[in-house]
């Protein structure tokens, strides 16, 4: 399992050109398609919790270090998760979540799975398996944001290790940049903040304020509700 350690940021014309300034390698472009679900109630999302299905492939991404949070203002503009990729580990984590919350007191299933059925009606899940759909049902998980990226990909070698950029668009007219690094689960945060804080001023980038993601803007756009819901727990 690693954590990756992410910093969003403005996405402009000039980028391209200071990556290859700076010595960045372009490694390729694609395109993907995202669905991420939850519970009605947002058991997962207000824990934090981000289940995505990426073109058929799942993914939990999980708070790096429950209950702690970034004390300087340049550890503010990085995200810490932790990647669960394996589909067992992937079921196994997010059963236990919602057990969890159920023994503490959420609503009655019934009740849940009526609101569930009506929202299915309009879902459409054709982006995953239809063998992995069950479990969904099962827990009363639903897609709450669907959406197709355009990724441009870099990458650049230091002496430190290598450091990833993503310039991203999505179908919803919204572009963001991503200066990414990997490390083991055990491994040292605060040195790839460290990594990442470096690259972003040798691109010349603010470091005025966080700068929204994908799901940041889904979110307050198609799901103001979920939206205020997650600002008002210090998710967002």
């Amino acid at each position: 399992m690693t954590v990756e350690v992410e910093r969003k940021f403005v996405c402009d014309a000039e980028v391209i050109g200071r990556l290859k300034d700076i010595g960045a390698q372009c490694i390729g472009q694609r395109q993907f398609q995202d669905q991420y679900f939850d519970t009605l109630d947002f058991i997962l999302t207000l824990k934090d919790f981000w289940l995505r299905c990426r073109e058929g492939l799942w993914e939990l991404k999980c708070p790096a270090v429950l209950g702690s949070k970034p004390v300087t203002e340049i550890e503010t503009l990085c995200t810490r998760y932790k990647e669960i990729t394996s589909f067992p580990l992937v079921q196994s984590e997010v059963r236990r979540i919602i057990k969890e919350h159920t023994a503490e007191g959420s609503e009655s299933n019934s009740s849940q799975r009526e609101q569930t059925d009506k929202v299915r009606e309009n879902e459409d899940t054709d982006c995953c398996p239809t063998d992995d759909k069950k479990w969904l049902t099962d827990l009363n998980m639903v897609c709450f944001a669907e959406f197709k990226t355009e990724r441009c990909s870099y990458i650049l070698e230091r002496e430190e290790g290598t450091v990833r950029v993503d310039l991203d668009k999505a179908d919803f007219d919204y572009c963001v940049g991503e200066i990414e690094v990997l490390v083991p689960e055990v491994g040292d945060i605060n040195a790839a903040v460290q990594r990442i804080t470096k690259i972003a001023a040798e691109l010349g980038l603010s470091c005025e304020k966080k700068v929204q993601g994908k799901m940041d803007v889904f979110l307050q756009r198609y799901r103001p509700d979920h939206y205020t819901k997650l600002l008002s727990a210090h998710i967002l």
